[in-house]
């Protein structure tokens, strides 16, 4: 198989793995934790491959979410492709900063998502009361430092680039 086909694939199972995650049966006081999966797999890949991550990824995979969600069609499609374009500017700034750096950017493009699902929520009367709806932008945070160098270690066995 050639390298470029094999880089789809391993693009492919890092995401699908995401969404497997991102379904996992959670308690009920775990649910308002639960972190954004697909959206971290999908930055990653976003700042690790730009050229071949974009914005067209995360038009698919956010239909794909709002399938698997029973959500409004459009509404992570419309929220992922703002962070892969806001990621997409700021890629080279981003492989430069530190873990710590990286993972206060990823809380604002977390927080930035969850902000437009629940403005688009709130369209349709089904937002949540208070800020809690920003939990999972602070536990997709902690999770950076952790997945990243794995999904780096993924990326340099499979050679993709």
């Amino acid at each position: 198989m050639s390298e470029r086909v094999t880089a789809y694939w391993v693009i492919v199972a890092s995401l699908l793995c995401a969404a497997v995650l991102a379904v996992m049966p959670l308690t009920r006081s775990l649910l308002w934790w639960r972190p954004e999966w697909i959206l971290l797999v999908l930055l990653y890949w976003t700042i690790a491959l730009p050229h071949r991550v974009g914005l067209v990824t995360a038009l698919v995979v956010g239909l794909l979410v709002d399938v698997m969600e029973g959500a409004v069609l459009g509404q992570n499609m419309l929220s992922l492709a703002v962070v892969v374009t806001l990621a997409r500017l700021m890629y080279q700034r981003l492989r430069v900063f530190t873990l710590v750096q990286q993972a206060s950017v990823v809380f604002v493009f977390a927080g930035l998502h969850q902000l437009v699902t629940q403005w688009l929520q709130g369209l349709q009367g089904g937002a949540a009361p208070g800020f809690g709806f920003l939990f999972p932008a602070l536990s997709t945070a902690l999770l950076w430092p952790l997945l990243m160098p794995v999904l780096r270690e993924v990326r340099r066995s499979y050679k993709v680039n």
